[in-house]
């Protein structure tokens, strides 16, 4: 089913759609090499067949995940020798029309290591072959920046449920490609799930209808597909979540988000997508100690109390069971009350240290514990904090003035602003 032409195209409106971008260059027949990066069955591998039906081009196709330098070289020579022939036969440039043009179209180019992507560079950048690379990874992380400048890059979305619909219907008609020879009646609850579940995907939403039709005995000659069948046929909804990949750090970072922007609804969402996802709880768990710390803090304590309870529970009960302290782990953490004035203090002092004078320790500070230590003055001077009414005492504690923590009015922050104001007056 994958489409011929152009018109065939089913979705990316913001890259094919009329007037667009990509859709003008491939109609003018000025099409450069060419990124396509999006989720799986969103249609680059369609679009870049498309595109060399339209500009009559040689393709030469290589997997990445297969193939080694020595293809690579191969193909470049053909591309080459492709040109040579067309100008002999032309009588005039090697660079002609499209007669020489070859199109490199490779799929999971991010597999790619730098040394096969070092390959591609010299003839990318001379026009022969033009480059069309296909991958589900970020393209700006995942492929040699010289490489990407020399492209274009299109990002393709999933495809919308009406999209997967539209497909899935045309594969019912169609009887050269599709399954249109067949007596097929197909609920329209049926194919309205499969284009849902199938999450933007049209080739597993094609596969499992395909299953579902070879799978279901026809009565009367008439092939009957229910909700029921396609549900068999499609089994779990698949996420887009590979764990190397964008969507693994793009939701850690929605949940993260959620939980710091005080959405429950948000955070729970997210949370369930990753655990769907197959996402390590172990990993998730990290995520809200972290945020326990750094973004509710001594705002609301129990918040870090709470999260390093559901780790440890999670470490024991396990899946699926270790979902639920992980949800109220993370709502806790999301409802709490938010200061972030903890994790400002220590980047702070970090810096100082880092970039600044080391500070030696005040000699009433040192330690005094060990043999010979009082003969060298070390400890001399300390006072003893439970010796002195309200167990405070004004001394020295830092050889310069400075200002570290700076506690919010917020939740139990307040109280802890209060309480060191109070000491700073006692101290005055």
């Amino acid at each position: 089913m994958r489409p011929q032409e152009l018109s065939e195209f089913v979705g990316q409106e913001h890259l094919v759609g009329p007037g667009k971008l990509l859709r003008r260059a491939i109609e003018a027949d000025r099409i450069s090499s060419l990124i396509l990066y999006g989720p799986p069955g969103c249609g680059k591998t369609a679009l870049a067949h498309v595109i060399a039906a339209r500009t009559h081009a040689a393709v030469e196709r290589l997997n990445a995940t297969s193939a080694g330098v020595a293809e690579l070289r191969e193909a470049i020579a053909r591309s080459k020798e492709r040109q040579r022939l067309s100008a002999i036969t032309r009588g005039g440039s090697a660079s002609g029309g499209n007669g020489s043009r070859t199109i490199l179209f490779i799929d999971e180019i991010h597999r790619f290591n730098k040394i096969q992507q070092d390959v591609l560079m010299p003839d990318v950048e001379s026009g022969n072959p033009i480059l069309i690379g296909a991958t589900t990874f970020y393209p700006f992380f995942a492929i040699l920046p010289a490489l990407v400048s020399r492209s274009l890059v299109c990002e393709l979305k999933p495809l919308r449920q009406q999209d997967v619909l539209s497909l899935l219907q045309r594969a019912l008609a169609d009887r050269e490609r599709g399954l249109g020879k067949l007596s097929i009646k197909a609920d329209a609850e049926a194919l309205e799930h499969l284009a849902t579940v199938s999450d933007g995907d049209a080739r597993r939403a094609l596969n499992a209808l395909e299953l579902a039709v070879l799978t279901t005995p026809p009565v009367k000659d008439t092939i009957h597909i229910t909700r029921a069948a396609v549900e068999e046929s499609i089994q779990k909804k698949a996420v887009v979540y590979d764990k190397d990949e964008d969507a693994h750090y793009d939701t850690i970072s929605a949940f993260i988000k959620a939980m710091r922007g005080s959405d429950p609804d948000a955070t729970l969402y997210w949370l369930a997508k990753m655990l769907y996802a197959g996402e390590d709880p172990r990993f998730i768990a990290r995520r809200v100690v972290i945020c326990a710390a750094e973004d509710v803090g001594n705002a609301d304590p129990q918040a870090l109390l709470l999260a390093t309870a559901a780790m440890q529970a999670s470490e024991f009960v396990g899946l699926p069971e270790c979902r639920i302290p992980l949800a109220q782990a993370a709502v806790y953490v999301a409802c709490a009350p938010k200061s972030n004035a903890a994790y400002l203090g220590i980047e702070k002092a970090m810096k100082d240290v880092e970039e600044g004078r080391t500070l030696e320790v005040p000699t009433h500070l040192q330690d005094a514990s060990y043999s010979g230590a009082k003969q060298l003055g070390r400890g001399k001077g300390y006072k003893y904090a439970h010796d002195f009414p309200g167990h405070h005492v004004a001394q020295e504690y830092l050889p310069e003035k400075r200002v570290y923590y700076e506690p919010t009015e917020l939740g139990f922050e307040k109280t802890i602003r209060s309480w060191l104001e109070r000491l700073k007056r006692h101290q005055r």
